[in-house]
């Protein structure tokens, strides 16, 4: 009998092989006869009005095979829904599939070129033309709304005016996070196909909510919903921005089923930086009350969040996050804080690893450092002593309106993270080095501890099917798009089935047919919502096998036994495969998220005579309840912490006052590369099991991300502090750091 432990052993990583080898397969690996390639016209103007799209000098250059417009979809032009937490004051400015009347952000699709090749189709663009009569970027994007506010979120918790009116201290500040995006390896992309004889259509490039998003599909286009199959591809990188429903994701299928021939997109870099969800972009004023003990009182604020254009799928949740877990995992028993959507004429935004939660830490740890100069605590103490202790577990956050979304902190004991953390950074040995100047540069040290959401429901499915070589397939509805969703599923089944590894013939996920429902990857929700699921389809798939083998055998259930490749009652033994074909089906269903915690610590050193950075050390220690697979959780972990540093120091969508994007291309918009942090470690960590899993998983595929701005501003402002620099506004690029340093030296000069 095979004793198994693949759950939490350090199993490298299945897909690299095949990655390794060349043989993925991506949406642009893909080819048909007859393939027609697409090129979007977008529109070069912020905001205007549509007065005419002649596109005779484009139809008319070799190769060119059509220009779909909005003319070209009859009375109603398709618009794109909200998949999470819809509401019908939304439904104004959802956006529209192709631009009909008027263009409201640079980038706005108005038109489909279809061509032989790619070359081809970007050349007829430019034989289009466009007549835009232009409106200014700051009018109305709706004037029927009466205003650009398209909804304001309130999160609360107990009297937050009355606990302010009797506090002894009250704190008032103003920070802000620029707009940046995730941005992937792979760019996006789509390849569709229509049979007509059939009336199926197969869409490829699936990522993330296959399942959501053909339902969309099949409404837009009028079909059945089993008419159309969604098939995931292999994935260059999601984090929240892929995988949602884009405009392409209609005009591609449309067109495929219009010209009744396979067409495919491919997205430019241009494109991506001009057209796929942005995020993050928020301003707050927020006020901290507290006893003179640095006991937290209350919170409150209100938070101003730049939406883009529209409202896409998952638009709301930054700006939901913001405001409903701005407490983080400290208890504090008031809050109100407002946060305020606000329509403009940028790319619309959606989800960015950590939605919300990264602006928030930011906003809070740096208000709580204030306070704790203003009390004169210490500000490790002034943190302590506010942690949410494990004994007050589940405990209540505030409660977001008007979507009416109640949630709670699960379980976990945040004091012992937070001690390990400033440990693990030694931090006592170093902390004589807060505010020095060394060598010409000035250290500091800060720690911020901090709460990851996962495993958002409702539900997730899982099939098992036993073959005739004795092997057994797992189908998933999570999609993987890159966090190593096939070597952690591997590891459950085979766990559960206590089968070797090597008999897990695979695990296919994403596609539209694998499972009867399937419900994605995001939130930090694959391990543990579709971990559940393959364990529920495994006691299944057991009980199957015992049932068929004992009919076999000519024996009770009881007496049947499992051993590697066999099947065995008293005298009698049977192949595995001899079973074949077994399966069972599984859907693990849940309404509670789930809370992998930790605290993150930095040294950094500033140079002020050119506003630069060096992060020295960095600590993550994070507790995620139960490990799966720890490589491959180190790689989630530090690959976050490198995104969080990148939107600390470099990331930033610039826009002029014409709605015009000024870093358009990787020339201007700058990522971290592997050389410029490498001091980053990790301490991963299962000490408190979630309480509302079988796994006990939490899942943590953001936590990494999450805390790192809180963290390295404190950092750089305890480092500057003998300045009087206090950076209260992001990112911390060498210019503004710079001219921080030199206004703190010279005020009048600022």
């Amino acid at each position: 009998m095979t004793a198994n432990r693949y759950i939490g052993s350090p199993v490298e990583r299945l897909e690299d092989l095949r990655f390794l080898r060349g043989r993925g397969e991506y949406v642009d690996d893909l080819e048909r006869p007859g393939l027609l390639h697409a090129a979007i016209l977008r529109s070069p103007v912020a905001h205007g009005l549509l007065r005419r799209l002649d596109a005779a000098a484009a139809l008319a250059l070799p190769g060119v095979h059509r220009v779909v417009t909005a003319a070209d979809m009859g009375a109603a032009v398709p618009k794109i829904p909200i998949r999470l937490q819809p509401m019908r004051e939304l439904e104004p400015y959802h956006q529209p599939v192709l631009a009909a009347e008027k263009v409201r952000y640079v980038g706005e699709p108005v038109a489909v070129v279809l061509a032989e090749s790619p070359a081809v189709a970007e050349d007829a663009l430019d034989g289009i033309a466009l007549d835009i009569a232009p409106l200014p970027a700051a009018e109305l994007l709706f004037p029927a709304a009466g205003g650009n506010l398209a909804v304001l979120y309130t999160a609360e918790k107990g009297d937050a005016d009355a606990a302010f009116a009797r506090a002894r201290y009250r704190r008032r500040e103003s920070f802000a996070v620029q707009r940046h995006t995730a941005l992937t390896m792979e760019p996006r992309g789509v390849m569709a196909e229509w049979d007509a004889a059939s009336g199926r259509l197969t869409v490829y490039g699936a990522a993330k909510v296959a399942f959501f998003n053909r339902r969309i599909l099949a409404t837009q286009l009028g079909l059945p919903v089993e008419a159309i199959e969604m098939v995931e591809n292999d994935v260059g990188g999601g984090f929240g921005m892929r995988g949602e429903f884009y405009p392409e994701d209609f005009l591609i299928p449309f067109a495929a089923r219009l010209t009744g021939r396979p067409v495919k997109w491919i997205e430019d870099r241009r494109e991506h930086l001009i057209s796929a969800n942005h995020a993050r972009e928020a301003r707050a004023e927020l006020e901290i009350a507290c006893r003179s003990d640095g006991t937290i009182l209350a919170l409150r604020g209100r938070i101003e969040v730049d939406i883009g254009a529209y409202t896409r799928t998952n638009g709301m949740v930054g700006a939901r996050n913001v405001a409903q877990f701005l407490s983080g995992p400290y208890r504090i028993p008031d809050i109100h804080v407002e946060s305020a959507l606000h329509l403009s004429n940028k790319t619309p935004v959606g989800t960015y690893r950590g939605p919300g939660r990264f602006e928030a830490d930011f906003f809070r740890e740096r208000l709580l450092d204030l306070a704790a100069k203003d009390l004169r605590l210490d500000p490790v103490e002034f943190r302590r002593r506010n942690l949410v202790a494990a004994h007050e577990m589940p405990y209540p956050l505030a409660m977001l309106s008007p979507v009416e979304k109640k949630d709670e902190l699960d379980s976990g004991d945040y004091a012992m993270t937070f001690e390990r953390c400033l440990a693990e950074i030694g931090w006592d040995e170093k902390a004589e080095l807060q505010g020095k100047l060394v060598g010409g540069r000035w250290h500091g040290l800060a720690i911020g501890p901090f709460v990851e959401g996962g495993a958002a429901g409702p539900a997730e499915s899982a099939r098992l099917a036993l073959e005739a070589d004795g092997r057994v397939a797992v189908y998933v509805g999570s999609s993987a798009v890159g966090q190593g969703l096939e070597t952690a599923f591997a590891q459950i089944a085979a766990d559960a089935l206590e089968l070797p590894m090597e008999r897990i013939r695979g695990v296919f996920h994403g596609s539209t047919s694998h499972v009867g429902e399937g419900f994605g990857s995001f939130h930090s929700r694959a391990i543990v919502m579709g971990g559940s699921a393959i364990l529920m389809a495994a006691e299944r798939l057991l009980a199957a096998i015992r049932a068929a083998g004992a009919e076999r055998l000519g024996c009770a259930e009881e007496a049947v036994e499992i051993a590697d490749d066999a099947v065995l009652a008293p005298g009698k033994l049977l192949a595995l495969g001899e079973l074949a074909p077994l399966e069972a089906e599984a859907r693990f269903d849940n309404d509670k998220h789930t809370y992998t915690y930790g605290a993150h610590a930095a040294h950094v050193a500033v140079d002020p005579a050119t506003g630069h950075v060096a992060v020295l050390d960095y600590v993550a220690v994070e507790d995620v309840g139960r490990i799966i697979n720890p490589l491959t959780l180190k790689g989630q972990v530090i690959g976050g912490i490198v995104q969080g540093l990148g939107g600390t120091f470099l990331e930033e969508l610039v826009y002029d006052e014409e709605g015009q994007l000024l870093s358009g291309s990787l020339a201007d918009y700058l990522l971290p590369s592997a050389s410029d942090f490498p001091a980053i470690r990790t301490v991963l960590l299962e000490h408190a099991r979630a309480p509302n899993n079988p796994l006990g998983a939490k899942g943590a595929g953001e936590g990494g991300v999450v805390p790192v701005a809180g963290v390295i501003a404190n950092a750089v402002a305890a480092a500057l502090r003998p300045l009087g620099v206090e950076p209260n506004e992001l990112p911390l690029s060498p210019p503004r750091l710079w001219a921080l340093i030199e206004a703190a030296r010279d005020p009048a000069s600022a």
